[in-house]
């Protein structure tokens, strides 16, 4: 290969380089140009869902490689979301976590807007021990309390991370469970002592 040849090819990747983010920009306004006519509101589900909002839009465009300083500022505005129970008390029943831990119901078009929705934990985490179908998405969460303790502060981990997991990661893969209106606080307090209540399947 001669040195013309070489610098033809140099050339030729050059401008292939300098056109990526023009048919990037191209195809993300040709995606949204979809999604805006495709999706439609229908029941509660609305259409507005698939809107992203400054978080999302950086996990979308960075994937796993968010720029640190952008990653930490991300996460220090969700952490500042967070709305943490005035009783100051993180745990409820959990057994009533249990059946939110099972239950995939909830934020269907044909679901009211009063009927609660469930966590569906189960889908993406190993939670008791007697229960064989379970996602691998998330961490086994298995003897989470015995292993961590039931420490105010755990709870308050506990809490934050279910109510806002991405104020700890974020681009992590587990829905806002507070911060989007999809579970209540008592309902995260029940999933709490689901996590942390030395009584509760997870921990035997």
């Amino acid at each position: 290969m001669n040195a013309k040849q070489i610098f033809g090819m140099v050339v030729a990747a050059s401008f292939a380089a300098a056109t990526l983010p023009a048919q990037a920009a191209s195809l993300d306004a040709k995606t949204a140009e979809i999604i805006k006519r495709d999706f439609r509101d229908k029941g509660i589900a609305k259409a507005t869902r698939v809107n992203q909002d400054e978080l999302q839009a950086a996990c979308s465009k960075y994937v796993d490689k968010v720029p640190t300083k952008l990653k930490h500022k991300l996460e220090a505005e969700q952490e500042q979301a967070v709305k943490w129970p005035a009783d100051g008390k993180y745990m409820g029943d959990w057994k009533a976590g249990e059946k939110l831990a099972q239950s995939g119901r909830g934020m269907t078009w044909s679901d009211k807007p009063e009927d609660p929705a469930g966590g569906n934990c189960y889908n993406c985490h190993q939670l008791s021990a007697k229960e064989i179908a379970y996602g691998t998405i998330g961490p086994s969460l298995l003897h989470f309390g015995k292993t961590r303790g039931n420490t105010e502060e755990i709870q308050r981990y506990a809490y934050g991370r279910i109510y806002n997991a991405k104020a700890y990661n974020a681009c992590a893969n587990m829905p806002r469970f507070g911060h989007m209106g999809i579970l209540s606080e008592a309902q995260i307090k029940d999933l709490v002592a689901l996590l942390l209540d030395p009584e509760s399947p997870v921990n035997k």
